[in-house]
């Protein structure tokens, strides 16, 4: 069946992709959250074009149809476009077959373990470690990642000393049967992301996510070459050329790619394929609670290499808060640290009326 129409219902954060075929068949996607306004335009100016008249059940085909055509435009705003059109496919074929997404890409509906991913820094660490006891304890996780360093923060930390306060706060606060990640958000030159990775060993922390400017795949790996513990990556990157690279030159032990970043289900596919026949975990990076750690976690469920967790956000409104209203259910409950995947078809999830209403509406139709 064809692609027909593509429609866009977007706010400043927030893009959902309606995609419906030539027998009116729909399903709904979005892009990646922030400036999804801007997404969207990219969409209808550069995807859209290329994609209308296709056929719905060959997304491969089709992203790479827009990549080529496209081809002076790499960067990250086509490949966020291109994933709002390829996870409304997904969609669309999970309502026709009957079947949950993860069915359609080997796996089954269940459980997926969670680690709650703390994404403050302007917390204290005796504030961080008692917010995360009482989410322990509240709803069960038994892993949670917090914030070190600055955020691309030139070997500078949030403020002096925040992170060698918190490292042993967070493992004396939790004890030793919780699981402990960090992450640095770009922050280290290589030789103080190895002092910073050694201390986090002394301290039993498992996962070191982003130590050095993402960008700058060299001084990653000489992190990862000098720590036993897991070094981790690449949520930033949409381009098939640095996964290659990534992967052959083992920058990282464990592969983070985000699903919308990189540009929807069907190119993760091919990056988890690639991990694998490396033999590399993939624990995706889905920092909110839009729709991209439902894709996360549709995926978990179904890849062979599929990492330790689920990332799942725990900031509320008071940090998001434009993730209020999205869905006419909620389909992150946690229990007993874990979220689930239903056997609902499709991504398993309705937006709600109310939210579209308010937004920015636009379409694309052949012609």
């Amino acid at each position: 069946m064809k692609l027909v129409k593509l429609e866009t219902f977007s706010n400043q954060y927030v893009c959902f992709v309606r995609a419906t075929a030539e027998d009116g068949a729909q399903g709904w996607g979005q892009v990646a959250p922030y400036y999804a306004d801007i997404t969207a335009h990219v969409l209808h100016r550069q995807v859209a074009p290329y994609s209308l008249g296709m056929d719905c059940g060959d997304i491969d085909t089709m992203l790479d149809t827009v990549r080529d055509r496209e081809h002076k435009f790499p960067g990250s705003y086509l490949r966020r476009a291109m994933g709002g059109v390829d996870t409304a496919l997904w969609d669309m074929r999970g309502k026709r077959e009957g079947k949950p997404v993860c069915a359609l890409i080997g796996g089954t509906p269940g459980k997926v373990r969670a680690y709650g991913s703390s994404m403050k820094r302007d917390i204290t660490p005796k504030d961080e470690a008692e917010r995360l006891l009482r989410l322990r304890d509240t709803q069960g996780f038994d892993a949670f990642k917090f914030r070190i360093g600055a955020e691309v923060g030139h070997d500078q930390d949030e403020w002096p000393g925040r992170t060698e306060e918190i490292v042993p706060t967070m493992r004396k606060a939790m004890g030793d049967s919780v699981a402990l990640l960090v992450d640095a958000n770009s922050c280290y030159s290589p030789a103080r992301a190895i002092e910073v990775g050694r201390m986090l060993q002394d301290h039993g922390i498992s996962h070191y996510e982003e130590p050095c400017p993402y960008w700058e795949f060299s001084q990653t790996k000489e992190v990862t070459d000098a720590l036993e513990i897991d070094v981790t990556g690449g949520e930033q990157d949409c381009m098939m050329e640095r996964w290659q690279t990534m992967i052959a030159d083992r920058v990282v032990d464990v592969l983070q790619p985000d699903i919308c970043y990189l540009g929807g289900m069907s190119r993760t596919l091919r990056v988890a394929r690639m991990a694998e026949a490396a033999g590399l975990p993939i624990t995706p990076h889905a920092a909110n609670l839009s729709m991209v750690t439902l894709f996360t976690m549709h995926l978990l469920r179904a890849i062979p290499n599929a990492g330790k967790y689920l990332e799942f956000s725990i900031e509320g409104l008071d940090y998001y808060p434009w993730q209020d209203g999205l869905f006419t259910s909620d389909p992150y409950q946690i229990e007993d640290g874990c979220a689930t995947v239903t056997d609902v078809p499709g991504w398993g999830v309705e937006i709600s009326p109310e939210w579209l209403a308010k937004s920015d509406y636009r379409v694309s139709e052949p012609g």
